[in-house]
């Protein structure tokens, strides 16, 4: 009798035969949509942001996989975060996007490691620091161009230099953030780059940030000195008006737990949402919305009508879900594929080939960003690459 050996570490542990779903990360394909934003970035340095545990594949895996490629500078959304990444990158410059929470400063320092300052507060707090420890940390500068969410307004950013704290540490850069970047005709775009233009004229010498994935692909090409690229790096497509340029990093199969009949007039799943309007194959999948998959992917209506809900490839054939995805198990309908081709034990793909991130999130009614961020823990997670 074989034993499966279990673990518990920072990527999951889980051994493939007994996880419900199986996480494929292509390591290899991180590096290259890396590279290929790099060289759409008009010679600004590109950074890489892997907040949220690296899009949710893993930050211990995909840090050094993209320092590989050539990466420097990281950015993330927490503290906790930037001392993973720290452990990793011991050299890398890493960049803390959330603001300086009061206190925190000493940990900062501890780790090398550089806040983001969105408020007139957190520079005077970290240039107190900086005057405390008789040392000129270095920091980067927030202006809200649009966003309305974290930053200093473009008003405040146009005084900075009159503002003596600012002697106290070095501004390693000035930043700001895309509103709708991914759409590339709004105007807010024309309007954004043009106010940070007129901020970073007021910082003569400081390095300028404002292009996120979309951002890079803009017409009016806002690169700066320093691109930021997320969601892209992780294979979601930074043009939706256009194919995407990037290619897949995650991929989902989930396994087969039962297959069964279900009769003409029968419901399937939780509330008798979905209705069988002739006899259906149904088979059950170990996966749910513990693991990270949308509820809002539920089919509920009748077997054969048009739903916009959530989809297995089954033995290479589209199949649509069945019902309520529930905490741990989601029905999908697999009538039309021959029984000789789908038994208990196979797996399903849900995220694969034409199931890009994007269409999984467009048939949640939400997006791509969403569905990698939320992938948990219980997934086996196989890397591939990443070796050099």
């Amino acid at each position: 009798m074989t034993q499966l050996s279990f673990q518990t570490n920072a990527e999951g542990g889980i051994p493939e035969q007994a996880a419900g779903g199986i996480l494929h990360i292509d390591l290899d394909a991180l590096a290259a949509n890396w590279r290929i934003l790099r060289d759409n970035a008009g010679g600004a340095e590109t950074a890489a942001v892997v907040k949220a545990n690296a899009y949710g594949i893993g930050i211990e895996k995909a840090v050094p996989a993209l320092g590989k490629a050539g990466c420097r500078t990281f950015f993330v959304a927490h503290l906790s975060e930037a001392i993973r990444v720290r452990a990793v990158a011991p050299d890398a410059t890493i960049y803390v996007l959330n603001g300086l929470f009061p206190g925190t400063c000493p940990t900062y320092a501890a780790f090398d490691l550089r806040p983001v300052l969105g408020s007139f507060e957190e520079i005077e707090e970290w240039a107190g620091f900086c005057r405390a420890q008789n040392r000129r940390l270095k920091a980067a500068i927030h202006v809200d161009t649009g966003m309305n969410r974290l930053g200093l307004t473009v008003p405040q950013g146009l005084t900075l230099t009159d503002r003596a704290e600012l002697g106290d540490f070095e501004t390693a850069l000035v930043m700001s953030h895309f509103v709708s970047a991914e759409e590339s005709d709004n105007p807010l775009n024309r309007q954004q780059i043009e106010a940070f233009q007129a901020v970073r004229v007021s910082l003569p010498g400081i390095p300028a940030s404002l292009a996120n994935s979309s951002g890079i692909f803009l017409k009016d090409k806002p690169h700066f000195d320093l691109a930021r690229p997320g969601y892209a790096l992780y294979g979601g497509n930074p043009t939706p008006d256009r194919d995407n340029p990037m290619r897949p990093v995650a991929g989902l199969e989930a396994r087969i737990v039962q297959l069964r009949w279900v009769e003409a007039h029968h419901t399937v799943g939780y509330n008798g949402r979905w209705l069988a309007q002739d006899r259906r194959r149904i088979a059950t999948i170990s996966v749910g919305y513990a693991d990270g998959y949308p509820r809002a992917s539920s089919a509920r209506g009748s077997s054969g009508e048009e739903l916009l809900a959530g989809m297995a490839l089954v033995a290479g054939r589209p199949c649509s879900f069945a019902g309520n995805v529930s905490m741990d198990l989601i029905t999908v309908d697999v009538t039309d594929v021959p029984e000789a081709q789908v038994k208990r034990g196979d797996t399903v793909i849900l995220i694969g080939g034409d199931l890009t991130i994007d269409e999984v999130g467009r048939r949640a009614g939400t997006i791509g960003y969403e569905i990698l961020t939320n992938l948990g823990p219980r997934y086996a997670r196989l890397y591939r690459g990443g070796e050099g």
